[in-house]
């Protein structure tokens, strides 16, 4: 049974679907005026892999991701250049959907957008005024915080005591104040301002309040209860308090039966801010680092915990990267070199047992709420304990097909976290673009793959120790090693391990 943390409950709870065997997601999608930052990479990453671990224990999952098009923040960006909103909004939509693919987080099902969904915003709004959870003032409608009794509840405050957080109630000058009933009050619909995009409404031209797009969004296109609604936990207040608030009120039902939340990102145990100049941007760490080792250094911490983010963590994530990948390529490679007819030499018994603990150790890891770093603790283990057995020793064609079952536990289970451990392998992109230079200037080497060039650089080393020219055979190896590339001399012959 799954166990996950639900944040109004404030507890572990089983998860119990609405419908067997079925699980409907909501995840709040981005703001696009911009580009999406690793804070923000954090939390989609996260609920990736919760989606990836739901639908291997075979649930049908339906995922809805929305795109808040519509927004002060786009609006403000769209002035400064010179351009049109929807301009902004498309551009960084764009750039946004390229980062997640290049961030290997799997396309959500449904990804509708604010703009798309307007008639549906008023419709909602609409029935709020209808039940009294809602009042016009001069073209605004604001809902009405004390008409919903649940109010706080999420967020675990108390409404009177309340002091509003609401991002929207610091708006310029006093009119808007003045016209809400209650300062806590939140504007569900918005009267338009001149320059800015509006829509005909029954209450004059405006546009949606930002947290009705998420609740009718979510109502349309997973129905009303669903299951799971996640986001980072800076939606906690007021977002999702409010959005819960005005969908219960709206349909005198429950929004989300769990409510899911990552932890923050930190820089050097530092808030990543612009003021402090640690702000940074996911594409541009993926232009440094490859996207498998980003997601490893941020699996390796609980997704409800804090996440602190540095150079040196990421470098050590690539490292334990390495490690499984070089398990994945020395079992490729001693099944490709086994003589043909020879007999087993492996324990097929402790492989068996091995996978098996394996995979009952991961399972029993992420069925308590998602818990990825003790799943990649049993990764990590049964990588060390395929070592051992494996050694520097030869194998049997006997073993072939139990050592690439133990392969395929390994490469199925990382994969189950969003972890490609055969990626860039048929590329020649495991290695780095500095072996060019090094095959050019040792053996005269004038192609452009690394694959190719580190092949080639091994033969003329097996060429030169046949011909015993050591200085050659030693400077091809000395070369590759200052590349972190090590030649190992087995009894199939060479390999390179990093």
């Amino acid at each position: 049974m799954i166990k996950l943390y639900d944040t109004k409950q404030r507890r572990k709870v089983e998860l119990e679907p609405i419908h067997e065997g079925e699980v409907r997601m909501y995840v709040c999608g981005p703001t696009v005026y911009n580009r999406i930052h690793i804070g923000n990479a954090r939390t989609f990453i996260s609920f990736d892999t919760i989606r990836r671990y739901l639908q291997w224990r075979g649930y049908k999952v339906t995922f809805v991701q929305n795109i808040t098009d519509v927004d002060d923040k786009i609006i403000n960006k769209a002035n400064e250049a010179g351009v049109e909103p929807a301009a902004v909004a498309s551009e960084y939509t764009e750039l946004f959907i390229a980062d997640m693919d290049r961030a290997a987080v799997m396309p959500p099902d449904i990804r509708p957008r604010a703009t798309e969904e307007i008639d549906s915003m008023i419709s909602m709004v609409e029935r709020l005024i209808d039940t009294g959870h809602a009042y016009e003032a001069e073209g605004d409608v604001y809902f009405s915080v004390r008409s919903y009794p649940g109010y706080g509840a999420l967020s675990g405050r108390d409404v009177d005591e309340m002091e509003s957080g609401h991002r929207e109630l610091q708006a310029e000058g006093l009119g808007l104040e003045d016209r809400k009933l209650d300062p806590l009050d939140f504007a569900v619909w918005k009267a338009a301002k001149p320059g800015e995009p509006s829509w005909d409404s029954p209450w004059g031209p405006g546009r949606p309040g930002w947290h009705i797009e998420c609740s009718v969004m979510a109502e349309k296109y997973l129905g009303l209860p669903f299951d799971i609604h996640g986001g980072g936990s800076d939606l906690i207040f007021p977002h999702h308090e409010n959005e819960r608030a005005q969908s219960e009120a709206a349909c005198g039902c429950t929004f989300a039966k769990y409510w899911m939340h990552s932890g923050m990102l930190q820089i050097n145990a530092e808030k990543m801010s612009k003021s402090l100049g640690n702000f940074r941007l996911l594409h541009e760490v993926l232009d440094q680092t490859r996207p498998e080792a980003l997601r490893m250094l941020m699996l390796q911490t609980h997704y409800r915990s804090p996440l602190d983010f540095s150079e040196e963590r990421l470098a050590e994530a690539d490292v334990a990267l390495s490690r499984m990948e070089q398990a994945v390529k020395t079992i490729d490679w001693l099944c490709q070199t086994a003589q043909e007819g020879s007999e087993a030499v492996l324990d097929a018994d402790r492989l068996e047992a091995l996978a098996a603990d394996l995979r009952n150790g991961f399972q029993q890891s992420m069925d308590d709420d998602f818990n990825a770093p003790a799943a990649l603790g049993f990764l990590f283990s049964y990588v060390s304990e395929l070592n051992g057995l494996l050694g520097n020793r030869s194998i049997g064609a006997g073993d072939v097909e139990n050592l690439q079952a133990a392969k395929a536990v390994l490469v199925e289970l990382t994969g189950v976290l969003g972890i490609d451990l055969e990626a860039g392998a048929e590329d020649g992109d495991d290695y780095p673009a500095e072996v060019l230079a090094l095959a050019q200037n040792l053996i005269g080497f004038a192609g452009d793959r690394p694959d190719e060039a580190v092949n080639a650089l091994l033969d003329a080393r097996t060429a030169a120790r046949k011909a015993k020219d050591w200085a050659q055979a030693d400077g091809i190896r000395d070369g590759l090693a200052q590349l972190g590339l090590v030649v190992e001399d087995t009894p199939q012959g060479q390999r390179i391990k990093r």
